[in-house]
């Protein structure tokens, strides 16, 4: 398939640290995994907690040397740029308040970093870290994993290519339902830091997925956002941060479109789903279905257009890595922007552009995202005004 011909013919990976992503870490496992699945990266090094013990111990677990294993992620960025085998890029999989400390010692030694989403739990620290970003020599790559499906890439070229016409609407949606109670009071890691403002930033449900929706809605239509209203509500009693979110877009050009995010909608594990309409047709796409895209040209039947199958271009067809029929999703979404994140370092590493055709999200969508959150939630105190993105 497409994939095998993008790997890196001298057989050399890139080595790869990692901050975060120490035991009963979910996220941290999913990049390791990510990061292997095309074969360019190995894992070398790693501060994997902000307590030591816990760090070596996690190193211990995958197999890294106790001198590659670090207490503190300014002392890992400290010695691996001076080892001769030092990493070259590292995965920040921590929570949302730690991304821009932990990415700065790196890029300012030329470290390039691939950071987990959302960018920051701040405006304040996504500002200053998009200016860090721009002035260091290292690429920054954000991981918005939706980005990497096959069928999202297929939508964003269509839609390039003008096949449905000037866009008018656009309808994102993200509902879960694992916060309908309390959960954070049960102790639950995931829970616990997701719904801490000092940790997780002012937006609930609005930071956790309703920036992947954000996100998802600009990477596939192009659209620059231009103004939003948004309702934001806690139903769960106690709760700190936002479990609901409703927000009516205004985008340049004059399309309009909503956006729901909720974590409190029962019957909805990751219903995350996008319908762009046009002048000329429609398409919609549904994570939980995600080999599937549907297109409906105005005034004809809805066609199925599928991963690798009839109707699918060369933006899907370079996404995938297995025959048609056989799923591919969350995982493999995960790894194709790893993948092109080693097509750039690469290139990169050559004096060269990145490429034909490779796509990641960068540190300035990151910001967007930072600044849809921070927009939001001044937009709801306001009794759901009108407001701009403060970029």
């Amino acid at each position: 398939m497409a994939i095998e011909g993008r790997k890196d013919m001298t057989g050399r990976r890139i080595r790869l640290g990692m901050v975060g992503g120490g035991r009963d870490a979910f996220i941290g496992a999913v990049h390791r995994i990510a990061s292997r699945i095309d074969d360019h990266y190995d894992l070398v090094a790693g501060c994997f907690s902000a307590t030591a013990e816990k760090s070596r111990a996690s190193g211990a677990d995958l197999g890294l040397g106790a001198d590659r294993v670090y207490g503190s992620f300014e002392e890992m960025a400290r010695r691996e740029v001076r080892l001769r085998d030092g990493i070259e890029a590292v995965a920040i999989v921590t929570p949302n308040h730690v991304h821009y400390p932990a990415a700065k010692p790196f890029l300012t030694r030329g470290i390039h970093v691939i950071c987990d989403k959302p960018l920051t739990s701040s405006l304040g620290d996504a500002r200053k870290l998009a200016a860090l970003a721009s002035k260091s020599r290292a690429l920054f790559v954000l991981t918005h994993n939706y980005t990497g499906y096959p069928m999202v890439r297929q939508a964003r070229e269509m839609i390039a290519s003008g096949e449905l016409g000037e866009i008018r609407v656009v309808q994102v949606e993200y509902p879960q339902d694992w916060l309908t109670e309390a959960t954070e009071a049960t102790g639950q890691k995931q829970a616990a830091w997701r719904t801490d403002p000092a940790q997780a930033g002012a937006g609930g449900s609005t930071g956790d997925i309703g920036t992947h929706a954000f996100n998802l809605a600009c990477f596939v239509t192009g659209l620059k956002l231009e103004a939003l209203a948004a309702d934001l509500h806690t139903f769960v009693p106690g709760r700190r941060v936002d479990d609901n979110a409703h927000v009516m877009l205004r985008f340049e050009g004059g399309a309009r479109g909503m956006l729901w995010s909720s974590q409190v909608a029962p019957g909805n594990e990751n219903a995350l789903r996008l319908r762009v309409y046009g002048a000329r047709g429609g398409l919609s796409w549904d994570q939980e279905e995600p080999n599937t895209l549907w297109h409906t040209p105005f005034g004809e039947p809805t066609r199925k257009l599928t991963r690798s199958g009839a109707g699918a271009g060369a933006a899907a067809n370079r996404m995938s890595r297995i025959p048609p029929g056989h799923p591919e999703g969350y995982l493999e979404g995960f790894a194709n922007i790893y993948t092109e994140a080693a097509m750039a370092i690469r290139a990169h590493a050559a004096g060269m552009p990145p490429p034909e055709g490779c796509v990641y999200p960068t540190v300035q969508d990151g910001l967007a995202g930072v600044a849809f959150v921070d927009a939001c939630v001044r937009s709801s105190r306001r009794n759901a005004a009108w407001v701009s993105l403060a970029l």
